[in-house]
């Protein structure tokens, strides 16, 4: 149900399903200095060539690839409360035919429970590399140290709405959208692809004008945006309620037919005086199906988020073909244009 999107990668001579995160700055992996009962279902690793042929665990023995940086150790908290730490390796990363022969990776020697229940085998962070948590000294995103050996120093992502996806490395794909491709400059102080919104408009409801800051967040699955603008689309959802217990907004699930489009304005620049960049979401976009608590409604794709900082998540970039583009710290870009 398009909770997340995994792509093989290979690390050291391991190929591996990561999720791809443009909300966070560190590439870490599952690996053999877990519990065996959680490498159930999961590729990992390898640190030590030990044979593991016990069924519960997809990796048999495999070469040990990677050099161990001693004293470097990593700890990440996600914005879920999800949580990974571990140790750091230097090893060669493949993304496709895009390699960077000494990556940073940080091995896992413990992760949350979710991390265990989910098809992933750890993330690759394509943020910016002032938030890579590894200590005592952050390290380069795979991203970062591979853009100056690409055409094009930048990656695009076209996800799609329960089906396969892709991310594109150095180069833009003019098959993949239409139109044009509308850049806005991104403010990195965060360690963020984060832009200014400056509205929101629901259906055919005039536009509104309000400023919220944003962030474009591959491994978010939601769309969370400040509460005013979550009320104002769910008074347009027949029968929708916000349901703590259900974990946010939910309605009918016959409402899911009657969404309305949701378009969010953004700043095409750091001014305020210059036509902003309009994105629609259309409204078939925005239902995620029937509730996890099993109450027979529908659970909404749009919710509230921190009033600091909003997160377009995947729910908003498959509606969107969106290019990640550094050509240096000072002038990063995202673009956006319809696929």
């Amino acid at each position: 149900n398009d909770l997340e999107y995994l792509s093989p990668v290979e690390v050291g001579n391991t190929i591996m399903k990561l999720d791809f995160d443009t909300g966070s700055s560190d590439l870490w992996v599952f690996s053999d200095k877990l519990p065996l009962w959680q490498l159930q279902n999961h590729t990992f690793y390898p640190t030590e060539a030990v044979n593991t042929t016990n069924a519960t665990a997809s990796s048999n023995v495999r070469q040990v690839t990677g050099v161990k940086k001693e004293g470097f150790t990593w700890t990440i908290v996600y914005g879920d409360g999800t949580s990974a730490s571990g140790v750091v390796f230097m090893d060669k990363v493949r993304v496709g035919a895009a390699t960077v022969n000494t990556q940073a990776v940080e091995v896992a020697t413990s992760v949350s429970r979710q991390f265990h229940e989910e098809k992933s085998d750890g993330l690759l962070g394509l943020g910016f590399g002032k938030t890579n948590t590894i200590k005592p000294q952050g390290q380069k995103t795979f991203f970062e140290n591979l853009k100056d050996n690409l055409p094009l120093p930048l990656f695009t992502v076209s996800l799609k709405k329960g089906a396969t996806g892709i991310y594109d490395f150095g180069f833009i794909d003019q098959k993949k959208y239409t139109g044009d491709i509308k850049y806005i400059n991104v403010n990195t102080t965060r360690g963020y692809w984060e832009y200014a919104a400056v509205g929101y408009q629901v259906g055919n409801s005039p536009p509104v004008k309000t400023a919220f800051q944003s962030i474009a967040d591959t491994g978010t699955t939601l769309l969370l945006l400040p509460t005013e603008v979550v009320k104002a689309f769910y008074a347009n959802v027949p029968g929708a309620q916000l349901i703590t217990t259900e974990g946010g907004y939910v309605y009918p699930c016959e409402s899911a037919a009657k969404m309305p489009d949701l378009k969010l304005l953004v700043a095409s620049t750091r001014t305020s005086n210059e036509t902003p960049v309009e994105l629609t979401v259309p409204g078939y976009f925005l239902d995620r199906g029937k509730s996890a608590t099993g109450s027979g409604r529908c659970f909404g794709g749009v919710q509230m988020g921190s009033p600091a900082l909003s997160i377009w998540g995947d729910i908003f970039l498959k509606s969107q073909f969106v290019v990640f583009e550094h050509v240096n710290d000072t002038n990063p870009r995202i673009g956006f244009a319809k696929q």
